[in-house]
């Protein structure tokens, strides 16, 4: 079964200014970012032409390799333009990564200028730093082996990062997608972006695309639930909040919020919703709770930013759903991969996501079921891991749930509110699931570990290491 979205043809030939023209062109005055002072578009451009002055007396030319390793700032802004603008390929690193971590990425992708904070935040709540940045040479560097325009590491939430890359001619072709979706942010609207900017939502969904679309885009001081709506609270224009299914459901939490009469939606991407969120928001502030089905390696696939569809999405790509085992496929020229050859992930123009899915064949719409791997066989009888962690996550007493299935057995990771135990869960999900689909294992802790892009882990050793440090 196939289907075919928006067009999705990149432009012919992309130019050398084209982050001149697509990024930072707009009225001197015209208010561009803000991470806490709002940043008008010609003093970006200021900045972004100083910057890209210093990466070049840093040794950075153009066909060279730059990583970023700094945390939500108008620094991190500046250096992304700058090291795009100077023709180098932008490799970007988490700043909550570890020291060891971030040893073992710049060992992988020897890049020749490292860009880093002189300082990190301590603090896990603040959206934003006000940060220097330290520009450093890296002996060894290479320069860049192919022609993409962005290198980023994948979640990780399931395991080992992939090294995913992008060419500045697919962001472009992202930003058309953005800009032919009717209910996303336009000129005389703002964005109040919580997801990561490292990562694609944050990066093309939130900062490029407000750059892109002339739209405002502000970064919360805190990422808690009244920073987040004290950011909405802040200007009068209709205003989008972009985040993860997380910051919904926080959001959703706030028992008596004030009154938002700019609060146009919320969008969210990353991974699955919970079935009761989107009614809760929508309860809760009077609009919809849009959702995104994408990946890192291809951005934005469908959207229901209505919330009327829910979970159904709309494609924006071409996608095809491969009877033989339900998985979704999205057609790509070429392998955004680097280094990886494995035909299981891209083969003949297609991406294989790993993830199963519907297409329905009278409206197009596809609806996203999980992880392939979240089908399993317990003594023959087929498990949907999905069904069991929203079922989980559902009970009054369970605040969040992972769910995986490990040498035969089927383990769940619960935060759950004070005084629940294993026998009030044991008692509720009793009536709910068979026996068969029911967890052999039980693990709570204060709250469940996250990636750093928001997502709950999934890897199975990091889960039961997070659960033995909860013990003692």
């Amino acid at each position: 079964m196939a289907l075919t979205g928006f067009p999705s043809a990149p432009p012919a030939d992309v130019p050398q200014n084209w982050v001149e023209l697509f990024l930072l062109a707009g009225q001197e005055q015209e208010a561009c970012v803000q991470f806490g002072a709002m940043t008008h578009r010609g003093t970006l451009r200021a900045l972004v032409s100083e910057q890209r002055a210093r990466l070049a007396a840093a040794g950075l030319a153009p066909g060279g390799t730059l990583a970023l390793r700094l945390p939500p700032s108008l620094a991190y802004v500046v250096n992304l333009l700058a090291g795009w603008q100077q023709g180098a390929q932008v490799m970007l690193l988490d700043y909550r990564l570890t020291e060891h971590e971030v040893r073992a990425a710049l060992l992988r992708l020897e890049p020749q200028v490292l860009v880093r904070a002189d300082r990190y935040p301590s603090g896990g709540l603040r959206g934003f730093a006000e940060v220097e940045p330290v520009v450093e040479p890296q002996p060894g560097g290479r320069p860049a082996r192919t022609g993409h325009a962005v290198v980023q590491l994948s979640s990780g939430s399931t395991g080992p990062s992939k090294v995913i890359a992008r060419t500045a001619a697919d962001l472009l072709r992202e930003l058309d997608c953005y800009r032919r979706l009717p209910d996303f942010p336009g000129p005389g609207e703002r964005v109040v972006l919580l997801a990561s900017m490292v990562h694609v939502l944050g990066l093309v969904g939130g900062l490029l695309n407000s750059l892109h679309a002339r739209v405002p885009l502000t970064v919360p001081e805190r990422m808690t639930a009244a920073g987040i709506l004290a950011a909405v609270a802040a200007a009068p224009e209709p205003t989008t909040v972009i985040g993860v299914p997380f910051h919904a459901e926080l959001l959703a939490g706030v028992q008596s919020p004030p009154p938002l009469t700019q609060l146009r939606r919320m969008v969210v991407a990353g991974e699955l919703v919970h079935p009761e969120v989107p009614g809760a928001f929508t309860r809760r502030y009077r609009v919809p709770l849009g959702t995104m089905y994408g990946m890192t390696e291809v951005g934005v696939i469908a959207t229901d930013l209505t919330g009327r569809h829910h979970p159904s999405v709309e494609p924006v790509h071409g996608m095809r759903l491969r009877e033989a085992d339900g998985e979704l496929h999205i057609r790509t020229a070429g392998s955004p991969y680097l280094g990886l050859t494995d035909p299981t992930r891209w083969s003949d123009g297609w991406l294989h996501t790993r993830d199963a899915g519907r297409l329905d064949p009278a409206n197009g719409r596809a609806t996203v079921l999980g992880r392939r791997d979240s089908q399993v066989s317990i003594g023959g009888l087929k498990v949907d891991l999905t069904e069991v962690e929203q079922t989980l996550a559902a009970l009054p007493v369970v605040r969040e749930a992972v769910v995986v299935f490990t040498e035969g057995t089927i383990e769940a990771f619960l935060a759950t509110e004070p005084g629940a135990g294993p026998e009030a869960v044991h008692d509720l999900v009793a009536g709910q699931l068979a026996g068969y689909k029911r967890p052999r294992s039980l693990s709570f802790l204060p709250a469940l570990p996250r990636t750093a892009t928001g997502k709950l882990l999934r890897d199975p050793a990091g889960l039961r290491a997070a659960a033995a440090a909860a013990v003692h």
